[in-house]
C-alpha cells in the first residue's frame, strides 16, 4: 500500500523531514520526504495498512516545533517497492 501526502503549516525549519524519516525507520515504513517551495512538506510513504495508519497519526502533529494545520492525502495506490526511507530535494 501507497500513499502520498501533503503537510502543510509550520513544517520546515523544525526538523520535520529528518523526524519523518526517524519515525518512518521506526514504523517500517519506507519511502521518501521532500520539502515543497510552497513551505509545505510532501511524503510518500509504503507499508502495511498498520504501518502507514500509524505514520499518518504521527504526520498530524510532527515533531514537536511543527504547527501542522493540514494533512492531505493526495494519492492512494499499490507499493513502489521502495528499500528505505530517504530525502529527496
Amino acid at each position: 500500500m501507497n500513499k502520498t501526502i501533503k503537510i502543510t503549516g509550520k513544517v520546515q525549519g523544525v526538523f520535520f523531514r529528518k523526524s519523518t524519516q526517524d519515525k518512518a525507520i521506526e514504523l517500517g515504513v519506507k519511502g521518501w520526504v521532500k520539502n515543497e517551495a510552497d513551505g509545505s512538506v510532501l511524503t510518500e510513504i509504503e507499508g502495511s495498512s498498520e504501518q502507514l495508519h500509524a505514520m499518518e497519526k504521527w504526520l498530524k502533529s510532527g515533531p514537536d516545533r511543527a504547527v501542522v494545520e493540514n494533512l492531505e492525502v493526495l494519492k492512494e495506490g499499490e507499493s513502489k517497492g521502495y528499500r528505505e526511507f530517504e530525502f529527496k530535494y
